[in-house]
């Protein structure tokens, strides 16, 4: 499936061969999604519970964005930045590896970074984009203490929480699962095991239906090809970071079905059919993703297909 364009012996493949061990297949599968709920139980509910006991039953304060923009970035940092923890004991216990090898090199970091922040909120807004002429997105009214110049603050300082999460991600299924799975047996099964697991990650959000899962499965498979286009993991993470954070708090719409998205920009609502918009999912389970994810798939598996020299 892989074998035109990425070769076993690539550098993401290269750098999980760097340990002394691979984790077996049987093992590796199980292992993220213990990793991902010791990090919400060991994180995120404490975290919660903090969040009660400061804010009580009236919740977060949504007249305050920049309070309510950094409870929910603490969220998301205590959540899901746990992960890392759990990445760097298990690769230094168990793979004999530091944690950079899952595809943070140095090299580069900052471009490759700020490349995927661009790529990754272009294709959100593209997504956005693809709406506005058959007028399926409208301004809705909402508080205006939570939305325009007003909660710039607050927009700002959620997208620390959205870093975490986005790159925590990524770590664990692009950095880790997919490529000791690549380098162990094929990279073709890295890449179709990692892009499951993400799906199944997120099949218990709100609102999740047939097309969310495609379009997450889509993601997923986006996210493995940018990773192995660019031989790192520094753009992907920042594209998926940008990516939830446009559709959240730049354009006020719902995060893979979350409605609590916090402090926004602009308070945009879906005015078109659910299959097109997205719906209660948000844009990102809709018709209009799934045409910008095939296409930047199809631009990703046209560049992997040059010649090495003319990669990143």
């Amino acid at each position: 499936m892989l074998a035109p364009f990425v070769q076993p012996g690539h550098r993401l493949f290269e750098l999980a061969r760097a340990g002394k061990r691979l984790p077996h297949i049987a093992l590796a599968i199980p292992l993220t999604f213990v990793f991902v709920l010791a990090a919400q139980v060991g994180g995120g509910l404490p975290l919660l519970l903090a969040q009660w006991l400061v804010f009580g039953d009236r919740g977060l304060p949504r007249d305050q964005p920049l309070i309510h923009g950094a409870a929910i970035a603490l969220f998301l940092v205590a959540a899901f930045g746990p992960i890392f923890i759990l990445l760097a004991l298990w690769l230094r216990l168990f793979e004999k590896r530091p944690l950079w090898t899952l595809g943070f090199e140095r090299d580069g970091a900052a471009w490759k970074y700020a490349r995927g922040l661009l790529v990754g909120g272009g294709m959100f807004a593209a997504s956005v984009g693809l709406m506005l002429p058959f007028g399926y997105v409208a301004p809705e009214a909402g508080l205006p203490e939570r939305e325009g110049w007003f909660a710039l603050g607050g927009v700002l300082v959620i997208f620390l929480g959205w870093m975490v999460q986005g790159a925590a991600e990524e770590a664990l299924t692009r950095g880790w699962l997919m490529n000791v799975i690549g380098a162990r047996y094929r990279p073709w099964l890295g890449l179709l095991v990692s892009s499951l697991v993400f799906v199944v990650l997120h099949g218990l959000n709100p609102n999740i239906g047939a097309l969310p899962l495609l379009n997450l499965f889509l993601f997923a498979v986006f996210a493995a090809l940018y990773a192995l286009w660019e031989r790192s993991l520094w753009g992907i993470c920042a594209a998926h970071a940008a990516w939830n954070w446009m559709q959240g708090n730049v354009f006020g719409l719902q995060v893979s079905g979350s409605a609590e998205t916090g402090p926004m920009l602009f308070n945009l609502a879906e005015a078109g059919p659910d299959w097109f918009t997205g719906g209660a999912f948000g844009p990102e389970g809709g018709l209009a993703a799934t045409v910008i994810l095939a296409l930047a798939i199809a631009a990703l598996a046209l560049l992997l297909a040059l010649p090495r020299s003319a990669g990143p």
